[in-house]
């Protein structure tokens, strides 16, 4: 799937997911900004774009700081001319029993996976509005529809971002701005390694997956792909799931 001439930003586009999606639509033509909250990790990915042949910008930003997010889009718009698509993956998650989970930690989480995707939305939608044209695709998970044991502000946070991507789109659909959402299943990470390999989660993970592993992240890019291009002109409010048929899952044994 061709995006050639088409400009990206990824938001927590830097590690995990965000790189490979970051790196995915490079390699399918398009001009890419992959940004996060860390200098150095924002010139590691950007120059692995510019290896891939595609344009980048190097610029940190942070989705719980407007005035970056702001900065961010004015430098993209002056080098690109434009946004066409804008992918939220900034993400945040902490496991605790829900009791005597701290509200500094609620509030956290809920302002950088929930909060930080409407400013996304609200600051790089304004440019796609003006022109009558944009993909936005933000990042929800399994979490959006089912819970996990332990991390009920995450799952908040991710319906959250589901209710959102489906306001937006009755909003801003009709105005050329299909907005939709992915949700991932579970993906194999230098950070989650450790929980999936030989614990009681892990096993039950695996489990609950019919296709018997775990995502590679590869494996996401596809379906942001096809969400973020022109083929998705009729797809609004919609959430891809990506979970090897977890959703779908019974018994399995």
């Amino acid at each position: 799937m061709s995006l050639e001439g088409h400009v990206a930003v990824i938001l927590g586009g830097t590690s995990g997911l965000g790189r490979a999606l970051a790196l995915g639509f490079a390699k399918s033509g398009a001009a890419v900004v992959a940004t996060g909250r860390r200098v150095d990790r924002v010139e590691r990915v950007a120059a692995e774009i510019e290896e891939l042949g595609r344009p980048s910008l190097r610029m940190a930003a942070d989705v719980t700081d407007r005035p970056s997010l702001e900065r961010l889009r004015a430098a993209t718009v002056e080098k690109f001319g434009k946004v066409d698509v804008l992918v939220n993956c900034a993400g945040k998650i902490k496991r605790g029993p829900t009791l005597d989970f701290p509200e500094d930690d609620w509030a956290e989480i809920v302002e950088t996976n929930l909060t930080g995707t409407l400013r996304g939305c609200q600051v790089f939608g304004r440019c796609m509005l003006d022109r009558g044209y944009g993909r936005i695709v933000n990042v929800a998970s399994l979490n959006s529809f089912v819970a996990l044991s332990e991390v009920a502000a995450y799952g908040a946070s991710k319906a959250g971002v589901l209710a959102l991507t489906r306001s937006l789109a009755v909003e801003w659909g009709w105005r050329g701005v299909c907005v939709n959402a992915i949700a991932p299943g579970i993906f194999r990470t230098d950070l989650n390694e450790h929980l999936l390999d030989g614990t009681p989660r892990g096993r039950e993970l695996l489990l609950r997956t019919p296709m018997k592993r775990f995502g590679r992240l590869e494996e996401v890019v596809g379906a942001a792909l096809f969400l973020g291009s022109p083929s998705a002109s009729f797809v609004n409010g919609q959430a891809i799931v990506i979970d090897g048929g977890f959703l779908a899952s019974g018994v399995n044994q």
